[in-house]
């Protein structure tokens, strides 16, 4: 059903990002396209994740994360994240990623990123989980183009929204 909240979201167009973490040894990321600037002073990022994902499973474990920024030339690597469950494969197969002291994944080909520590996870209930982050850094390789979600109109998501992993 289409409301007019749908129509006002589509008319955004929000950018697209790859959240990426770890716990215990387990590596996890996904494609988010919920996220923004939260403060200037102190720097504040917030993300939302699906319930549905393995990446909230492990991001309930892990205090690092890494803000991965797409470009409009990244349509392959967020179709990689947005449409594979890490549940069944590991996501980080086969790229170009290094791992920082805290086991965070950092991908070879989004130099574009933050590195944050969370702050808090917030639920209210919905299909998503706001996680508040403070900026340890950002990494910029310059200017871009964002890939926005209109550019990946037809991708099925690994996991649906009400898979959720928790029930509100």
């Amino acid at each position: 059903m289409s409301t007019g909240l749908d129509a006002l979201m589509c008319s955004v167009d929000a950018p697209l990002i790859v959240v990426t973490t770890s716990a215990e040894g387990e590596r996890a990321g996904c494609l988010v396209g919920f996220h923004s600037q939260a403060s200037i002073s102190p720097q504040r990022y917030c993300f939302w994740l699906s319930k549905a994902n393995h990446t909230y499973r492990v991001a309930l474990r892990s205090d690092r994360f890494a803000v991965h920024f797409l470009t409009s030339s990244d349509v392959e690597l967020a179709r990689h994240f947005g449409s594979r469950s890490g549940s069944e494969a590991d996501k980080f197969t086969d790229l170009d990623i290094t791992v920082t002291e805290e086991g965070v994944p950092l991908l070879a080909d989004l130099p574009n990123r933050l590195l944050v520590d969370r702050i808090a996870m917030l639920d209210d209930g919905g299909d998503h989980v706001c996680t508040t982050a403070h900026v340890l850094s950002a990494e910029s390789a310059g200017d871009f183009t964002p890939l926005h979600v209109s550019q990946l109109g037809d991708l099925t998501p690994g996991h649906t929204s009400d898979e959720r992993a928790v029930r509100p």
